[in-house]
């Protein structure tokens, strides 16, 4: 697949420029050739589905209407795993999922998601559009999936409660969290002291609702537009995982498109993941005032005593192990030494 650069894809919104270049601009609208499915887990409001609306418009329109790609927002197709069974088999073509979430498939697709690895963003992105993501691109490809080359931003992650804040990992001790189905999210919380439960996110709200878990943890952006401060009153900032969308599509539909389509869905899906980034970063640094209105009780933890109960728990050493040599790394390319 062409490497997409970033310069690349804001030189490609020259809509003219970008059609000549595919050599079908003049193509008249007809029947699809190709009909495509894209699901994904977010609700409509969420920035993601914004923007892949206007791309799933741009394709359309810059394959003379070749392809023509449905969205199912939300979890209409099913939870997480489900879903990612379908992209796999061929009865759903597109999927953006968290590479936490991916890893039950392909393991080193969770290593963004190391406990309180990325300090900032700039490290965040530099590591995944560089050799980090270069490399969990290529393990994705060995499962019959392609990522393409620019991951969809979900944001560091805060952990919410119903019942008190989280200031130090003696909070974490036996609190009931739910986590995604992902064996870095159980192993972390567990490391902390925490009783982690593993649920769809379709299944989240219910589960705060009813009890059966104390909290979860999200970026903002989900905790906003999921309207899961309904369901919490504490959020604890505390920046424990940075996580991501990989835009994921069935090997074989891909090799389906010929050459020419495949640059002009992997453009404009890559130019929406970048536009996505800005839209989540502004979001989540908007959200805090307008979930404290909402209710929420905000606190700041200082994040090295929890990376400090992590070394201690032996949770860096076991995952080193885990991913192997070469992938952490790259990981420590960016981010420092960890272990």
């Amino acid at each position: 697949m062409t490497s997409i650069t970033r310069r690349g894809v804001l030189a490609g919104g020259a809509a003219a420029g970008g059609l000549a270049a595919f050599g079908i601009a003049t193509r008249r609208a007809q029947a699809a050739e190709f009909t495509y499915k894209y699901a994904n887990n977010l609700p409509l409001t969420h920035p993601m589905n914004i923007r892949a609306q206007a791309a799933v418009d741009r394709i359309k329109e810059q394959s003379g209407g070749r392809v023509v790609i449905q969205i199912f927002p939300n979890n209409q197709l099913g939870g997480d795993t489900d879903v990612l069974s379908q992209v796999r088999s061929g009865a759903v073509q597109f999927f953006t999922l968290s590479g936490l979430i991916l890893s039950t498939l392909v393991p080193v697709a969770s290593i963004n998601g190391i406990g309180f690895a990325f300090k900032n963003y700039a490290q965040v992105w530099e590591a995944m559009d560089g050799d980090l993501g270069a490399h969990i691109r290529q393990a994705i490809a060995k499962s019959g999936l392609i990522a393409l080359d620019k991951i969809w931003d979900n944001g560091y992650r805060q952990i919410t409660s119903s019942t008190h804040p989280i200031v130090t990992p003696a909070d974490l001790k036996g609190f009931k969290i739910r986590v995604p189905v992902s064996p870095l999210w159980t192993s972390m919380f567990k490391a902390l002291g925490a009783g982690p439960t593993g649920i769809n996110f379709s299944e989240v709200y219910s589960a705060l609702q009813t009890k059966v878990v104390e909290g979860e943890e999200n970026p903002l952006a989900i905790i906003e537009t999921a309207k899961l401060y309904e369901v919490q009153k504490y959020c604890s900032l505390t920046n424990h995982m940075w996580d991501g969308f990989w835009f994921l599509a069935n090997g074989a539909a891909w090799a389906r498109l010929p050459k020419p389509l495949q640059q002009i869905v992997a453009k404009n899906f890559n130019e929406a993941a970048l536009g996505e980034r800005e839209d989540v970063r502004g979001l989540n640094d908007g959200l805090k005032t307008k979930l404290a209105s909402q209710g929420i009780v905000f606190n700041q933890p200082d994040p090295e005593p929890f990376r400090t109960a992590l070394r201690q728990a032996g949770f860096y050493a076991d995952w080193k192990k885990k991913y192997g040599p070469q992938a952490w790394a790259l990981l420590e390319k960016y981010t420092g030494a960890l272990a």
